[in-house]
């Protein structure tokens, strides 16, 4: 295995610089007509998501070449048990929003180690908002501290959901809640999660390792976590990358918010 002593600083460096170019290039297909194609799971990629995985594992790899590579849209022709280190990277994460014109969508890219990860960038250019996190440091926004006072005071919490999942809800507890159901990426609502803005996210089984991997560490940077079912950590880097059904939160509110899950079988 090929070791790895680079400190996070310059990973998060280039992580930043490199998505917030990445940003640019997917501006450039944003609201154009595109070529698509639909993938095993019914799911699209087009070729806005090819061009920034492109650039990225070229940028990425040719810069770190002692890490291994983990996307959505390619694999990683190397062996993968020859890195300590890995970019793990969904180049567009939203595709679906991103084609609709939808301004909700990410450029997500992570470095994993020892199945954790240790640096986290989200770009999301039509917001104009670029998420930073390394492990032991706060969180940013546009470089600014992400600060979130608690408890948070609301009327009802806000929920995010795949819109599949509240039918199987106990009407108690959709009654004295708001749920968002409209929100095409996964990293940005996790992003939004470690804000404020939202007070949890029922996270559907079949969930991948890009998908979450940059916003995990960034809602941790913030106080926040993401576990399964029985309150275990995601470990990310098991092939194939995909996930059993998980729920993001706070460290206080996250047994609550499991007991209810759990009880509707949303898992």
């Amino acid at each position: 295995m090929l070791e790895n002593n680079r400190a996070l600083e310059d990973d998060l460096l280039l992580l930043s610089r490199t998505a917030q170019e990445a940003g640019r290039i997917a501006m450039r297909h944003f609201g154009q007509t595109l070529k698509v194609w639909i993938k095993t799971g019914n799911s699209p990629v087009c070729e806005a998501d090819l061009a920034v995985d492109a650039f990225l594992k070229h940028r990425l790899l040719s810069t770190r070449p002692d890490y291994g590579w983990v996307s959505e849209e390619t694999s990683d022709e190397r062996a993968i048990q020859s890195f300590h280190r890995f970019f793990i990277v969904d180049p567009i994460d939203g595709t679906r929003g991103f084609l609709e014109g939808k301004i909700e969508w990410c450029i997500s890219i992570a470095i994993v180690e020892n199945g954790h990860p240790i640096v986290g960038v989200l770009e999301c250019p039509v917001k104009n908002e670029h998420y930073l996190a390394q492990k032991g440091k706060p969180a940013l926004l546009n470089g600014n501290v992400i600060q979130v006072s608690f408890p948070l005071i609301r009327k009802k919490p806000v929920i995010s959901c795949c819109s599949s999942m509240i039918r199987k809800l106990p009407r108690t507890f959709v009654d004295c809640v708001t749920l968002k159901t409209d929100i095409p990426s996964l990293a940005y609502r996790l992003a939004l999660l470690s804000r404020g803005c939202l007070d949890a996210v029922f996270i559907h089984a079949g969930c991948h390792d890009w998908d979450i991997a940059a916003a995990d560490i960034i809602l941790k940077q913030t106080g926040g976590i993401i576990v399964g079912l029985e309150e275990q950590s995601v470990l990310y880097l098991r092939s194939p990358f995909c996930h059993d059904f998980l729920i993001a939160g706070r460290n206080q509110n996250i047994k609550n918010m499991l007991n209810i899950v759990c009880k509707a079988n949303l898992g």
